[in-house]
């Protein structure tokens, strides 16, 4: 598999992707906070979202809460932190049935440049889609930086469908490529331009 060097936010922010990745704003809009990729060969995603920082102070409950957002708004393919008391109302109105969170961790910037160190966190979500009546099972890879210097979280989440209604799932041997590739992802993760947050 070939990588490039992927300019985000018109240069601002700069990652190793897969060369083949399918730009969505190509296909259908895309916020001006968000870069959406897609496997052209899977039903796997990329989402890199700039977005208000969320209350918690301590990472690891930043993570969780962000990933929370993401496993209730799936289905709109928007993620915005919002308070539980919107997380509660959201699970109850889109009927959501699970998400849990495997496990979160922290990887240290030692590279020397401004760049938050990024907290990941790994979660399963079961996720009703397009009125089918199984859930289907999405395991999301999800990297969060902290900008402290502004009021921003940066959130790339990789969006893996394991078990589909439609057959759009991947193998667990492409599920382990994609973890590969969200790891050379968020390790070349780099902040270029810090006025994009102005």
């Amino acid at each position: 598999m070939n990588f490039i060097q992927r300019d985000l936010f018109g240069g601002a922010i700069s990652a190793q992707t897969p060369s083949n990745l399918r730009d969505a704003a190509d296909i259908r809009q895309v916020p001006d906070n968000q870069e959406v990729f897609l496997y052209a060969d899977s039903g796997v995603s990329i989402i890199v979202e700039i977005l208000e920082k969320v209350e918690p102070t301590d990472f690891n409950d930043a993570a969780r809460h962000v990933f929370l957002d993401l496993f209730i708004r799936d289905r709109r393919a928007y993620a915005t932190p919002t308070s539980r008391f919107h997380f509660d109302s959201l699970a109850h109105d889109n009927s959501a049935v699970s998400a849990v969170v495997d496990g979160v961790n922290v990887i240290p910037n030692d590279r020397g440049d401004d760049t938050p160190s990024t907290i990941v966190l790994f979660g399963t979500q079961q996720v009703p889609k397009f009125n089918h009546t199984e859930p289907d099972t999405i395991h999301v890879f999800m990297a969060l930086y902290r900008v402290t210097s502004k009021p921003i979280d940066l959130v790339v989440s990789f969006n893996v469908p394991t078990k589909t209604s439609d057959g759009n799932e991947v193998s667990r041997e492409y599920e382990n490529l994609v973890r590969e590739h969200f790891n050379k992802f968020i390790r070349s993760f780099k902040i270029v331009d810090y006025g994009l947050f102005a």
